[in-house]
């Protein structure tokens, strides 16, 4: 985040709202990067963590538990495997890797149009472009009305309370519940 490799550079987490466990993990990760991409030096923001909740009043959050994630609109993986080094090195688990470029993107458009509620025309521009002007905009609003109202009419919102307290243990911790 510190460096990205072109100006385009995104990168979109939608993670639960309130993680089964984990959550400190998760949220301390999540809080490393959006540290990362404040100290870029530059004012482009390129890191963006969101959550789903039901629209409406009364809407809950959604348990997002799938494990994909998708790289350049060329790259796709799906799968049981949390994307960690537990999951990937120890757990009995199994993901699947696509190299088809049409099929990868097909797969971009279609879970960023369910999550950005909005027709694969609108979204299928540049990217970076739809990042910054449409999931941005609208998970920050929604945010904002879920904390204002209790709720908003969507389901993307802007992940909240992201903690940054298990940094100074993530280390020592990593290795000993990883690898021992």
């Amino acid at each position: 985040m510190r460096h990205p490799p072109c100006d385009d550079f995104r990168v979109v987490a939608l993670l639960p709202a309130h993680p089964n466990n984990g959550a400190d993990n998760s949220r301390g990760q999540v809080g490393l990067l959006i540290d990362a991409d404040k100290s870029s030096g530059d004012d482009t923001t390129r890191f963006l963590a969101c959550s789903l909740y039901q629209p409406g009043r009364g809407g809950n959050p959604v348990y997002v538990h799938s494990k994909a994630a998708v790289i350049d609109d060329a790259w796709l993986t799906v799968g049981s495997a949390n994307l960690n080094e537990h999951s990937l090195f120890n757990d009995t688990e199994v993901n699947v890797v696509v190299r088809d470029e049409a099929l990868v993107r097909e797969v971009r458009l279609r879970l960023w149009g369910e999550h950005l509620e909005r027709p694969c025309e609108e979204i299928e521009g540049e990217p970076s472009r739809v990042v910054d002007e449409l999931w941005r905009p609208l998970a920050e609003e929604r945010l904002e009305r879920r904390k204002r109202d209790g709720w908003a009419d969507g389901k993307l919102t802007l992940l909240p309370h992201v903690s940054r307290r298990t940094e100074a243990l993530w280390g020592p911790l990593n290795g000993l519940v990883v690898d021992g």
